[in-house]
């Protein structure tokens, strides 16, 4: 067998040999650039925990949709709405607010009733209480396993756990199997037993059935029905195995008519287990239960023991809206925004609910903690003007409360949105960061991280109006501010009119006074920072800095070729240096290897001159 690459290339015969080689030369890839995290108050999901969705539909399915109180809903569904394409979420409350809704199933094997199995839903709030819980018995081993479905307040199966056990040592223990599997409740062992079915259950009958031409009364809720249960003339032979039993009684229950708009009856399923039956009605009502009346009923032993057909989860209450210190969170517990330093891809992160604070120093706290934040993981922060903001004026006097918080890794947008709540069918005021990220991830996709987000094609969709309306005038005041404006315009209607970082006010003279600048620069730091990973502990020599140059121009002359960067040659638009000049011989003796890498952005043309020069109608050719 060969053991290198010489010796399987030897020839053993006259001709042309192919090899394949492996490449020495390692890719930088790019990466994500517009994936949006949402911090804030929701109507369910995992508390303080990260969650990635790509889509609206994904978003209503973990965290419940759209709520009143939910201003991250709202700017979720905006986001999608304008082009995003993906978001991470992370669910805040107030600390010690919220509850999980819960209940407790009981056994009455031991002759007494007991708690034996705490089903709690997985998340505080309110939609657990929509939640219902069904046991049964029919498994391959009836007389120690057991069935549990979860149902929704309509009474569609949402999750079904089969053949559990109580038993720690069972291979199917029901709390380690449910709380690993479900997405909807957690489960607790508080005693011995296992819990007993739903519905109302038959003691064992014998090898031979007993005579079952009699008559029966049942009451399921309210509603009281006779009937005969085996009638030879119409019914047939009379059943000989308790499955054929559990037929005919669920036909004759089925049979019964209904009170008005219920479907109690018509919907009754009768399940045979072992030698038992198990009557459940068609209805996830606690209060439809069904119960058997007169001798002949306890005659065949139809009452062992009665139970709802589901059991409700109960006392589920919403978390109320985080305040400023539990939307920073802390950084130990991974709490707040403090939660997205485990997310690897994060890109831009809103905050909508902070624009409704009564306190602009509140305001100022979040975004303060929030720029920290994505200062060191390389996020862009976009911050919505304070709700107090009426109008151009009060504008101008509340900018200068954000001089506290000038920064390059944030933009700060004014005014609000007017759009049709889709809770009322009314119109309401929004924070527009939601839809300023969706925009910033259609023209990312569309043009590059190096447009700016802002101008004709930047348009607001779904956007009825702004709640100021904004004039040339008004506009030429707020943006050497630092305040990124929405307008409207004829033809073209709402849309993003400013691409300026929070340290873009003229006064301050930045370099990163624009937000497509800043947003390439962390576009290539990031890319370079893992596309460079393989460098570490690699012999630090010539030969590495060469394959470091190698690689990172490859990636930035691709940029070049897309537009990235200004100039007309490569020299002009980038340069890598990594040498002996960058890593001196102290820098080696140190393990450190120095990579000097410089870009020229292109700026965006915020001011567009044209000179008009009357002429006296001469014209040379």
């Amino acid at each position: 067998m060969p053991t290198n690459a010489r010796s399987a290339a030897r020839p053993t015969y006259p001709g042309v040999h192919v090899e394949e080689l492996p490449s020495s030369t390692r890719t930088i890839s790019a990466v994500t650039t517009s994936v949006t995290a949402f911090v804030g108050h929701t109507r369910r999901g995992p508390l303080n925990e990260p969650v990635r969705v790509t889509g609206f539909t994904d978003f209503e399915r973990r965290f419940g949709g759209l709520g009143s109180r939910s201003a991250v809903a709202h700017a979720v569904h905006q986001f999608f709405g304008n082009g995003g394409g993906v978001a991470v979420i992370v669910r805040v409350a107030a600390a010690g607010s919220g509850r999980a809704a819960c209940t407790a199933l009981e056994s009455t094997g031991g002759h007494s009733e007991s708690r034996v199995l705490e089903v709690h839903a997985k998340e505080p709030g309110v939609w657990g209480n929509g939640l219902r819980i069904a046991v049964d018995h029919d498994t391959p081993h009836p007389d120690d396993t057991f069935n549990l479905r979860v149902h929704d307040a309509r009474g569609d199966t949402r999750e079904s756990f089969t053949g559990l056990s109580m038993d720690a040592r069972h291979g199917r223990h029901a709390p380690t199997v449910i709380n690993a599997a479900s997405r909807l409740i957690r489960v607790e062992a508080v005693g011995e037993g296992r819990p007993d079915p739903s519905g109302t259950v038959s003691r064992p009958f014998g090898r031979e059935l007993p005579h079952l031409a009699v008559g029966l009364t049942v009451k399921i809720g309210g509603v009281e029905r006779e009937f005969t249960l085996h009638d030879p003339d119409r019914d047939g032979p009379a059943p000989t195995t308790v499955a054929e039993l559990a037929l005919l009684l669920e036909r004759k229950l089925r049979a019964l008519p209904d009170a008005p708009g219920k479907h109690a009856f018509a919907g009754a399923e009768v399940t045979a287990f072992g030698r038992r039956l198990q009557v459940v009605a068609g209805s996830t009502d606690p209060d439809d239960v069904v119960r058997f009346l007169g001798e002949c009923a306890n005659d065949l032993g139809l009452e062992a023991s009665v139970n709802p057909p589901v059991f409700p989860l109960a006392g589920g209450e919403d978390g109320a809206p985080p305040g400023p210190r539990d939307l920073i969170g802390s950084e130990a517990d991974r709490t707040g925004i403090q939660a997205l330093r485990g997310v690897a891809d994060v890109n831009l992160l809103a905050l909508p609910e902070i624009a409704g604070y009564d306190r602009t120093e509140d305001m100022l706290t979040v975004v303060s903690a929030a720029q920290r934040l994505c200062a060191e993981r390389r996020i862009f922060l976009l911050v919505d003007a304070p709700a107090g903001w009426v109008s151009a004026d009060t504008a101008r006097a509340g900018a200068a409360a954000f001089d506290a918080v000038r920064g390059d890794h944030a933009a700060l947008y004014f005014p609000h949105l007017w759009l049709t709540d889709p809770l009322t069918g009314r119109l309401r005021a929004f924070p527009p960061s939601g839809a300023i990220a969706g925009v910033i991830a259609r023209t990312d996709a569309e043009r590059g991280v190096w447009k700016a987000p802002a101008g004709t094609g930047a348009r607001l969709a779904g956007v009825h109006s702004l709640t100021v309306d904004l004039t040339d005038r008004e506009t030429g005041l707020l943006a050497p501010l630092g305040v990124n404006c929405l307008r409207t315009f004829p033809v073209t209607g709402p849309l993003v009119w400013g691409a300026r970082t929070l340290e873009g006010a003229d006064a301050l003279d930045s370099e990163w006074k624009y937000v497509p600048v800043r947003r390439l620069a962390l576009h290539v730091e990031e890319s370079l920072h893992r596309g460079l990973q393989w460098v570490v502990f690699e012999p630090n020599d010539e030969s590495l800095w060469q394959q470091i140059r190698l690689s990172a121009s490859s990636y930035l002359h691709t940029l070049f070729r897309q537009g990235a960067f200004k100039g007309t040659t490569p020299r002009e638009a980038y340069f890598v240096k990594c040498d002996h000049e960058t890593t001196t011989a102290e820098d080696v003796a140190n393990g450190v290897v120095n990579v000097l890498v410089g870009i020229a952005p292109v700026r965006p043309a915020e001011f567009v001159i044209v000179r008009i020069r009357q002429t006296s109608g001469q014209f040379a050719l």
